[in-house]
């Protein structure tokens, strides 16, 4: 790709009477360029089931479990959930609008706030974190995959005790499947990621929903809706806002990269749309389920399990037992793509747009993701805790300054073909390609954010930090920003959707 490639003006919609700019073979590549109209083939469907794979996961169910032995009853935890679904859906809604009426990824619409050079910042924070989860969460379903394969033929557990890398032989060969069925997944591009999800989105829901009427049978319709005597109170009230805002931050690294799905749909309806079925009914549908499983389970014995998988490895049937194994082992794929492995490709590519497609940066990524050895942080309480948290806690001052930075200052209008240039007068060429002020709003809320989520001394906060680094974010950068050059970079300006010759 040379520089001298511009705007197709035939493909430009409402875009300005202006010279088009010359594009940076450093900022572009077809990946990264706006998606086509003929492309966009993420429909309602596929984001309801892209929503589906994520609710249904095992790590949410453990979460809203914990909910249930914390105190919580019922009607408790169904209202903590509903209102952090709420929470998301505003915030997705938002970030998917970006990305739909732009068309770039992540990595592109972080130019506009950080600047061109700049968004390489909220870049790597993503990547990171999702390149370290993306091999954390391979380990655990090769874990699950280890666990059926023993139990479908117990002569493989002989291949399960010796030790290479922190690896038995078996573990190696069941890492190594998983990884291999994701990254071919990915490599056949977003259009194969679409279908998958859209395939294992029903697959889950008929899983978790036939395990609940299972409980429900087996527990003779008695349902214990909660562990004891329940919260009340205060107390009550800061358990139920703390599991809202708790929800919102698992879904903070999504919440940021939302448009890499989003800019695939055809419109800001169908966005909605999809989102709506997606999270906040979906959630609800999840937290009656949650409660049915817990309050029977509690019923039958007065335990409380720590995870669905604890009630599959009970089924008598192992024709059952298999299905439900395998139920699992694919949503968790569908999960572990979507949210882990879409991101860093974006990212990489967006990095060495020259010299990396999507393919290959999603190559790279899983290749690292196996060069850190995942157990080994999987199975460190330092790393888990102080550096995957601590970078967790960083995505909301990012989402912050780039949604106030997108909505109130430039309430909605961007030059998209500004976002490949570097030519020094551009949009978001800023200071030598970062915008200063955006780095300066972001450094101080996360060191709030990261204090109030780490720190013993502010644990009865620590639930609130990403709201709290989104909230003081935002304010900084619009203290912080020049609005009188933004309002000149987008006065009379009405830009949509456009595309770039490849």
């Amino acid at each position: 790709m040379t520089a001298d490639h511009a705007l197709d003006p035939a493909l430009a919609v409402s875009a300005p009477a202006i010279d088009q700019p010359a594009l940076s073979p450093r900022l572009y590549n077809p990946d990264l360029a706006p998606s086509s109209l003929e492309g966009r083939t993420w429909g309602g469907y596929s984001i309801f089931a892209l929503w589906t794979n994520d609710v249904h996961n095992l790590a949410n169910y453990s979460f809203a479990i914990g909910l249930y032995a914390l105190g919580l009853g019922g009607w408790q935890i169904v209202l903590s959930l509903a209102i952090g679904a709420v929470l998301v859906y505003l915030c997705m809604n938002l970030t998917g609008d970006m990305g739909q009426k732009t068309g770039v990824p992540f990595p592109v619409i972080s130019r506009v706030s950080f600047g061109i050079f700049g968004a390489q910042i909220p870049a790597m924070i993503r990547a990171v974190i999702a390149i370290a989860w993306f091999g954390i969460q391979t380990y655990l379903a090769s874990v699950v995959l280890r666990v059926l394969l023993t139990a479908l033929d117990p002569a493989l557990d002989s291949y399960d005790h010796d030790m290479w890398l922190g690896l038995s032989s078996l573990g190696w060969v069941c890492f190594v499947s998983i990884w291999l069925v994701q990254f071919v997944i990915l490599a056949y591009g977003m259009e194969m990621v679409r279908r998958y999800e859209a395939f294992a989105g029903p697959v889950i829901l008929l899983t978790v929903a036939s395990l609940a009427v299972w409980m429900f049978t087996q527990a003779h319709g008695q349902i214990a809706w909660s562990t004891g005597a329940p919260l009340e109170g205060v107390q009550m009230w800061r358990s139920i806002f703390a599991g809202s805002a708790l929800w919102l931050a698992i879904y903070g690294t999504l919440i940021l990269n939302f448009c890499d799905f989003a800019r695939s749909a055809p419109s800001q309806k169908t966005i909605r749309k999809g989102n709506f079925w997606g999270l906040p009914v979906n959630v609800l549908l999840f937290a009656f389920i949650t409660v049915v499983i817990c309050g029977a389970q509690f019923s039958i014995n007065g335990q409380v399990i720590q995870s669905p998988t604890d009630i599959i490895k009970t089924i008598p049937n192992t024709f059952f037992l298999v299905l439900g194994c395998m139920a699992f082992l694919i949503v968790t794929v569908a999960v572990n793509i979507m949210a882990n492995f879409v991101a860093p490709a974006f990212v990489l590519s967006s990095l060495a747009p020259r010299h990396l497609t999507f393919r290959r940066a999603g190559m790279l990524s899983a290749t690292i993701a196996i060069l850190i050895l995942p157990w080994n942080l999987y199975n460190s309480p330092l790393v888990i805790v102080y550096f995957l948290s601590g970078l967790g806690a960083l995505l909301g001052p990012l989402y912050g300054v780039i949604t106030a930075d997108y909505w109130l200052l430039r309430k909605g209008c961007v030059d998209v073909p500004q976002l490949y240039t570097e030519d020094p007068a551009g949009a978001y060429h800023y200071t030598r390609g970062v915008n200063l002020r955006a780095v300066w709003a972001f450094v101080p809320a996360a060191l709030i954010s990261i204090i109030t989520a780490l720190v013993p001394a502010f644990e009865s906060v620590s639930p609130f930090s990403w709201l709290m680094g989104a909230a003081i974010g935002a304010a900084l950068y619009l203290l912080l920003a020049d609005r009188r050059k933004t309002f000149n970079d987008v006065s009379g300006q009405a830009i949509a959707v456009q595309d770039i010759q490849h």
